[in-house]
């Protein structure tokens, strides 16, 4: 057995006391903000989160540029891990197969060569098996990179460079969009048209006051790459792309096929954006499967390199315009991509930023690069121009430039004396050939000479001028346009921008195949649906040791409402209750209904009716049927149960007395104007219990007397319930002889 060591003990000066939480905050305030800053949200002016970008430098690096070769995936991959990016080889490989795909982003910015996956969600291959080069847009993006046009970082490991943000000859944040969740904050931005995006930068150079309105003649909206049908209303558009929070409803493309003898189907020719063909696919067969989509009898997919999706309707008398409506709204053939503008401005800190703002923060950095790119120009021909000054003052005086080289010990230090030359002049005219001496080369030194100090003035010039400066940023982007002429394919406006559909009444149960079933809810909360109608339920089989509860007709477009001991209302659609010879499901598992509850009553949803509510403390109310219907599985609380008490009664209310009953069996009959109508809570006393609480209540007409019904099914008369009449939250009589010893009105 091999002993280890202990550590040895730590010095006092390497020990730090500090409140847990304090070191806890701080150091998750440092993981937040490297999420926020590094990983998650874009910069506004390249459009680039750190990982693209330093996979596009690498690149770079590597010359893999448009016109060269390809180079493997996995040796780019390398290479920006290795030098740039210190993180997961799988997750820079993602990051740059995202870039290839001409259905993720508006723009590729990087030219694949092999398997990067389909529309149908498959993923690409290996990164050992595909190439990769640069393409001309992102060359765009890192026009001028050299030249001193942005500010470099040290890399992770302090032995390199990498540039902070690109150059971006193209408004790329909008251009390709972006998404990502960092920590307390995401940003979801949408595609766009580089020509509108181009369009409208040179209007805001124009009239750097302008509108979002105005702005929104040119960037006419999202532009996604796999096409599609934007039905956003303008005023909604408008108010995203002023606040930069919103949305855009886009649709599939679709148009009709004529089969002859008025036979037609529906072929989708463009699916939203980010939806993945085959899953669409499956989704809609299983809709059809579970008869949610009577409408449709048969999908299929023959797709080849175009989207070609092929939808059968049933009957050939349904218009086809009602049925697509139908999918739209129950399938990813319409999804609704938000838009939040979140990013990281030029000083680095996240903000949401409206359409004009974004734009105006690329024209700044635009602005900001040619002014550093002229003052790196200027250096350089001022380096120049020295060095020329000093090869003239060889031509002027070339004989005894000659002497001095030849005969003197030291010819550097006397040519700097006697002509007062700088040391790089001197070394210039030391290191001139022979052959330079001909009156040819003087000549062309001359001219060479006379185009740099023009340039020089021309350059000096711009940078006075702000308005020239913003008149050459114009003209680059023109220049840049050309590369997105809207008449190119790339270029070319994919996503259709129409008129918000006309909003129709659309009933949902139109979907579902309408026929009879039976709905079956045992005693131990297991439901289920049988076909056809069942009026005895005698020969139903439960689990062991349970036994049926309710029993309800129903059809397939029904909703079924569950009234909850907590108070809570529960609603479900028949149709999408179990079926089949088996037990069922538990209740609990499609709604959240608390382990120590009950499913107090069980109906069909009607619509416009009045429900009696009451708990076994003695408390109830009125409540209107539309108001309980809850939307979410959580359920909908509206009888408030007080604590030791549970709901017990939920019944239709029709009648104009309300009768009540106790655990004392003391029954008290009272008018229903003296019961309010609400929409949630406590509601007021029924009667008052000395002892017990209450067992049941109901409605009644008090024309048509009380009655109870027994177990048998058969309707019993109360009769001598007049002598329990009194006021609301009295204490009762005892019932009269033939009233249930259930002390309930209905089993």
């Amino acid at each position: 057995m091999v002993k280890t060591k202990n550590p040895p003990p730590r010095r006092a000066e390497e020990i730090f006391l500090e409140p847990l939480d304090e070191a806890l905050s701080r150091r998750y305030l440092a993981y937040a903000l490297s999420t926020i800053t590094a990983r998650a949200l874009p910069d506004v002016r390249d459009g680039l989160k750190p990982v693209h970008r330093r996979i596009l430098y690498a690149m770079r690096q590597m010359r893999l540029n448009p016109g060269g070769g390809f180079k493997k995936s996995a040796k780019v991959v390398g290479e920006v891990m290795g030098n740039f990016h210190p993180h997961g080889d799988q997750a820079i490989y993602d990051a740059m197969v995202r870039l290839v795909q001409d259905f993720s982003v508006r723009v590729p910015l990087v030219d694949g060569q092999g398997n990067f996956g389909n529309i149908d969600g498959d993923n690409a291959a290996a990164m050992r098996y595909t190439e990769s080069r640069l393409t001309e847009a992102a060359s765009l993006l890192l026009d001028g990179i050299d030249e001193d046009t942005v500010d470099f970082r040290e890399t992770y490991d302090g032995e390199g460079k990498e540039p902070v943000v690109l150059p971006a000859a193209f408004p790329n944040l909008l251009a390709n969009g972006a998404s990502g969740i960092a920590v307390g904050m995401a940003t979801s931005i949408p595609p766009h048209n580089v020509a509108e995006l181009i369009d409208a930068s040179l209007h805001l150079i124009k009239s750097p006051n302008a509108q979002t309105a105005t702005l929104l003649k040119y960037v006419k909206g999202p532009d996604f790459p796999t096409g599609g049908v934007c039905v956003e209303s303008a005023e909604s558009m408008e108010e995203a792309y002023a606040t930069g929070r919103g949305g855009f409803r886009l649709r599939a493309r679709w148009t009709t096929e004529d089969l002859g003898r008025g036979r037609y189907q529906i072929v989708v020719t463009e699916i939203p954006y980010q939806v993945q063909k085959s899953k669409l696919v499956e989704k809609l067969a299983e809709l059809m499967q579970t008869k949610k989509l009577s409408l449709l009898s048969d999908v299929r997919d023959e797709s080849a390199e175009d989207v070609r999706l092929v939808l059968e309707p049933k009957s050939q008398n349904v218009d086809a315009a009602t049925l697509m409506e139908t999918l739209f709204r129950t399938t990813d053939l319409e999804i609704r991509f938000s838009l939040n503008l979140n990013v990281l401005g030029a000083d680095g800190a996240p903000r949401v930023m409206g359409l004009r703002e974004a734009l105006r923060a690329y024209l700044d950095h635009r602005k900001d690069v040619l002014v550093r790119r002229t003052n790196f120009r200027l250096a350089k021909i001022a380096q120049r121009l020295e060095i020329l000054d000093g090869l003239l003052v060889a031509y002027l005086n070339l004989d005894e430039v000659i002497r001095i080289i030849r005969y003197e010990d030291d010819p550097k230090a006397e040519l700097m004396k006697a002509f007062k030359l700088s040391d790089v002049q001197a070394e210039a005219i030391l290191n001139m050939r022979l052959r330079s001496l001909r009156q040819l080369e003087e000549m062309e030194i001359k001219a060479e000479h006379a185009d740099l100090k023009k340039e020089q003035k021309a350059l000096k010039a711009l940078l006075k001028s702000e308005d020239a400066q913003w008149s050459r940023i114009a003209d680059e982007l023109k220049e840049v346009r050309k590369a997105f002429d809207p008449k190119s394919p790339l270029g070319r406006r994919r996503t259709e921008l129409a008129d918000v559909p006309a909003t129709e009444e659309f009933d949902p149960a139109s979907l579902i195949e309408k026929e009879p079933v039976t709905v079956v809810l045992s005693e131990k909360g297991w439901v289920r649906t049988i076909k056809g109608r069942i009026d005895n339920g005698d020969d139903l089989k439960y689990k062991d040791g349970d036994r049926g509860r309710f029993l309800i007709p129903a059809m397939t477009t029904d909703r079924l409402m569950l009234f909850g001991t907590d108070g809570k209302f529960y609603t479900l659609d028949v149709h999408a209750l179990p079926g089949g010879r088996g037990y069922g499901e538990p209740i609990r598992l499609s709604v959240d209904l608390p382990n120590d509850q009950d499913i107090a009553a069980a109906f069909l949803y009607q619509g416009g009716r009045k429900l009696l509510l009451a708990s076994t403390s003695g408390h109830g109310f009125f409540a209107p049927e539309d108001d309980c219907v809850a939307t979410t599985r959580k359920g909908k609380q509206v009888l408030n149960v007080p604590a030791g008490a549970e709901a017990v009664v939920c019944r239709p209310a029709e009648g104009d007395m309300v009768a009540s009953v106790g655990d004392n069996r003391k029954l008290l009959v009272f008018p229903a104007s003296e019961l309010p109508e609400m929409s949630r809570g406590k509601g007021v006393q029924l009667q008052k219990f000395a002892s017990g609480g209450l067992s049941d209540a109901k409605t009644f007409d008090k024309r048509e007397g009380l009655t109870w019904i027994d177990r048998s099914g058969r309707t019993q008369t109360v009769d001598g319930w007049k002598t329990c009449l009194g006021k609301r939250a009295q204490a009762g009589r005892v019932a009269p002889k033939g009233f249930a010893s259930s002390k309930k009105f209905a089993p």
